[in-house]
Order: C-alpha cells, then structure tokens, then sequence
C-alpha cells in the first residue's frame, strides 16, 4: 500500500460431465456442449488481435510470518482450489482437456485456456473457434433444449436451488441433479485437500472452518461453514471456496458456480479497516428511500480485511477479475452474522497501476487528473463491498428474496447497488468526519475512470452491464460532460451528488419491489453503450491499454 493511503485511513477513518463415471445412465442425462471440430475460426489472427487484452500479474505474497504448518498448508489449500477449475470448465463449457486438445493454434488454445471455453468474456462473448455459436445463456446447468415455459410448469421443488442442476431422464422428463452428486470425483478430492489442511491448521476457528466446508462440498449445505467462516478473526489464511456467485447463469441467475481464492491478511491493514463495519447500521437508517425499503437490519459481527491473493480458480478467475468480496451471499447469513468484506490490495493496486491511470490520461480532463489517487480507488472499491450489505435481502410484497424476483437481472442490480451505494457511504462519511471531505473530489473523479474500466468488461459481465446503466443515468443527469474536441470527461460534482442519490433510491426501489419489469426496462435502455462511447472505448484499444489482468499464479509462484 502507498503510504499516502496508510495516512488517509489511520487517521481518518472492501457439463455436468466428469460426473465422476457414475454410470452410463447418468452419463446420457448430461448436457452436452455443442459440437464442434475445434478448428481456428475463420480469421485466424483473433487471439494475437486481443492478446494485449490482459495484463500478466504475479501474483506473490509477503510469506515471512507465517508458521510452518501455515506454509506446510497452503499448497493444500491451492491443490483444493485447482479443483474448482475442472468443475467451472464443466458448468460453463464441459470437458476441459476434450476442447483444448483439438484446437491447433497455441493463441487460440491459449485464449480457449483464459475463457474456460471458446467465448471471448471481455468481449460479449465473442465466439472464437470455429464451428461453436453464441455462448448459451443455460451454459450447461439446464439442459440446452428447455425453454422457460417448460422450466417454470415443472413440479421441482428444487429447480430455482443454487445447487442443483436441470436435467432429463430415461423419459426425456426434468429432474434435478444435486451438485455433490453431478460433481462427486473432484468435490471428494477438494474435500479430503481441506481435510488434510485443517489438521495443520493453528487457528481454532479457521481449524472449524475447512472441516465444515469439506462437509459443505459433499452435502451441498454450506451455512454451517458460512457461519464458521463469519466467526473466524485471527487467522492468517484464509480460503474462498464452493459454488458461490451466479453471474454464469445467465438464464435465470439461480445457479452457482464454483470457485476458490487463497489468501493471506495483511494484519495490519485489517486493523485499520475493521473500524468502518460499525456504521453499517446507521448507513442503513440513512438510505435516501422510505423505511419499508431499509427495515432490515445489517448484521452487526460484519468486518472489513485486507490480503494478498495467492490464487484464483474457476468463475473467480475467468474474465475480469475481482478486485474485492463481499461474502456469504446467503441472506439467512447476512441477516444474522452480516458479512466480510476482503480487500485484495495486491490485486486492487495491479489494475489501478496497468489499467485505470492509463484510462484516466486517455479519458479524464487534463485538470482533473490531479483528482486520480489508489487511495480514492482503495475507498470506493471498500465502501462497494460493505455496501452489498445495505438495502433489502428480502422483497416488500412476499415476492420472495431479491435474487429470485429479479431472476437474470438481479447479479448486475446487486452490483449497480454496491456501486452507487459505495460512493453514497463514502460521502456521508466524509460528511461526519470519519474520511477527508476535502479529497472527496478524489473519489468522485476515480468512480468516473473506474466506471470506463469495467464497462470495457461488456455487456456478458455483471459489472459492466451494471456500469454502463449507471454511466447513462449519470449522463442523462448531468453528472458529468464530455469535451466534443477532446473527448475527455470532466466531473460536475453538484450534479453527480444528486444523480447518485437518485440513482440509489431507484435501484433500491426496484430491489425491494421485485420489480422484474422495471429491471428490464431500466437495462434495456441505459444498459447499452452508444456510438460516442463505443468510440471512446475504441480509443483505449488502440491505446494498447489492457481491458483486465491475468495471473501467474501457483506453488511455484509462491516459492513454496
């Protein structure tokens, strides 16, 4: 971390297939990917064309406190990780090594490698080899042959699970096929990983953890260790592992899909964030909504950390790549224990160093420039986590949790939430006192770059659908102007108030409504990139400016 941060801060205040041979009946209810001969596309230059689209990463940490069994434990904890690899290649595409192996081109296999698949993720999902079409918004978690009347007239009490999948019997019939079940193989190798690092484990709670969720990957229930995982404060390590986030089902948003990261605290730095969870209930009462939209009640055990990342596996590590998280998403969990925010300052201060100055000097008026700081990065990708706890979990008028009522749209709406939310924090608490008003300028031109940075990660991607929403309204509402000569953007900092307050009441009005109507409308209309930015975008390509990062990563990275 920059010592101008350490300042801000301390002082002042983020295919089913490998079904593991079950049996050939099972095998035949598999979704299959379509088929293809997995020759290079038509133009065959498109992996060397986007080859500068990721900025290579290593990704190290400072190892020197840890204790042996720490050390001794890590590479567990990555071989445990690793596994979420092989079951994300099956959810989104199917047999990793059946793709790989027939495509000829280095690149191309290189870029098929990155993908988990043929689509290109930082670019709408562009298709990249020959022979495979449009990526299918049911990936392989529904069969590809169901529409949604048919989904919606089964009688599956389990068909909305986030872990389950649809599938077809002997008949032809819907089923579901539990996670554990369709995963069995690798979740039994990443279960026994877990395992073996718990009983080297010197933390208590951390010991308590990975048994728990060795037990939540062959069970498919994870609140146990979700709550385990909230009780844990003092251990060095940390993992991230499971089917977590939704944002690969782009049908309805239901399904998880499995991850990993491997982390390391930075103890210090955690210590002077873990001040701010204090406020979450009072930012809660504060909500520019009436109160039936903020009646519920953020759990007060929620705490701020920052790590070093070490290792990132599966949905985590395909496409953009996270910069900070906000976990359990599970509301029942939320509500109790609230929830942790981690920062991952090695990775965080990557993509501000390679990705977002070099944007700003393309994109932001020359005297605003001034205004770009990690520190104002570092605030508002915190504040965007804590804000995933703010709001509503749970629907106004019995239309169920949020997740369910706003179905395919609700991944981008939560992360638009965070988003605006985050800066609302990050002014209110400038307003008390607890961060500098006088750098508050910071954060507002920051949030603008950052915005053009993850609209770049397309219209597939969570993130940006939700930035290139928020990008519109600001501009309908005058938050910010663009100089038709030069094309930089220039701040309006009265007018960006005012549309970030309005912004947030929209967006938490549509959450608790469970408005899937006004969900859609709102992305079809401000979720879309126009011509003036298009152009814009272009600019930052030919400037080479990388749209994300990849990582060199591993056991070997880490020296161990």
């Amino acid at each position: 971390m920059r010592p101008l941060l350490v300042a801000a801060l301390a002082t002042s205040m983020l295919a089913l297939s490998a079904c593991n041979s079950r049996d050939k009946a099972d095998a035949e209810q598999t979704a299959q990917p379509p088929t293809t001969e997995a020759t290079p596309a038509a133009t065959p230059n498109y992996a060397q064309q986007h080859a500068g689209d990721y900025a290579t990463v290593q990704l190290t940490a400072k190892l020197d406190g840890l204790s042996d069994n720490q050390r001794r434990m890590l590479p567990l904890l990555i071989q445990a990780a690793q596994t979420m690899d092989e079951i994300f290649w099956l959810q989104g595409w199917g047999e990793r090594d059946a793709l790989l192996g027939t495509i000829k081109d280095p690149a191309l296999r290189e870029l098929a490698d990155i993908n988990y698949g043929p689509w290109d993720r930082l670019n709408e999902d562009h298709p990249f080899i020959e022979g495979v079409g449009p990526r299918p918004p049911a990936a392989q978690l529904y069969p590809q042959d169901m529409s949604k009347a048919e989904f919606e007239a089964a009688d599956l009490a389990d068909k909305t699970g986030l872990y389950t999948l649809l599938r077809r019997d002997a008949d032809g019939k819907l089923i579901t096929v539990p996670y554990h079940e369709a995963y069995a193989a690798p979740l039994k190798r990443a279960a026994g990983l877990l395992t073996q690092a718990a009983a080297l484990a010197d933390d208590a709670g951390f010991k308590r953890y990975l048994e728990l969720r060795a037990d939540a990957l062959l069970t498919d229930d994870y609140r146990p260790s979700d709550m385990a995982w909230m009780d844990m404060k003092s251990n060095r390590l940390d993992l991230v592992i499971g089917p977590i986030e939704t944002y690969e089902d782009q049908l309805y948003g239901y399904k998880a899909a499995y991850e990993a990261y491997v982390l390391v605290k930075d103890v210090a730095w955690s210590e002077r964030l873990a001040r701010f969870a204090q406020y979450l209930p009072e930012l809660q009462r504060g909500l520019p909504v009436p109160d039936a939209y903020k009646q519920e009640t953020p759990g007060s055990d929620a705490d701020l950390n920052a790590y070093e990342a070490v290792y990132y596996a599966g949905d985590a590590n395909v496409g953009a790549k996270t910069i900070a998280i906000n976990l359990p998403n599970d509301e029942v969990v939320q509500l109790e224990k609230g929830s942790r925010r981690l920062q991952l300052e090695n990775v965080m201060q990557a993509k501000f160093d390679r990705i977002l100055m070099p944007i700003a000097r393309e994109l932001i008026a020359d005297d605003q420039l001034k205004h770009l700081s990690f520190d104002a990065f570092f605030q508002n990708t915190m504040f965007h986590e804590v804000a995933h706890g703010l709001g509503i979990k749970n629907t106004i008028n019995d239309r169920g949790t949020v997740r369910e009522a706003l179905k395919e749209y609700a991944s981008s709406f939560e992360e638009g939430k965070a988003d605006i939310l985050g800066l609302y924090m990050v002014t209110r608490l400038a307003e008390k006192g607890e961060l500098d008003a006088d750098k508050l300028m910071d954060n507002y031109v920051t949030f603008l770059a950052g915005i053009f940075r993850s609209v770049r990660f397309g219209a597939s991607d969570a993130h940006g659908k939700a930035n290139m929403l928020r990008f519109n309204f600001f501009r309908e509402h005058g938050a910010f102007e663009r100089d038709a000569e030069t094309g930089r953007y220039r701040v309006n900092f009265e007018k960006m108030q005012q549309a970030m307050t309005d912004l947030s009441a929209r967006l938490l009005t549509i959450q608790g409504d469970g408005d899937f109507d006004a969900a859609k409308q709102m992305t079809d209309t401000l979720g879309i990139v126009d011509d003036s930015l298009a152009g814009d975008l272009q600019r930052l390509s030919q400037a080479r400016i990388p749209v994300d990062i990849r990582f060199e990563q591993g056991i070997a990275t880490l020296g161990l």
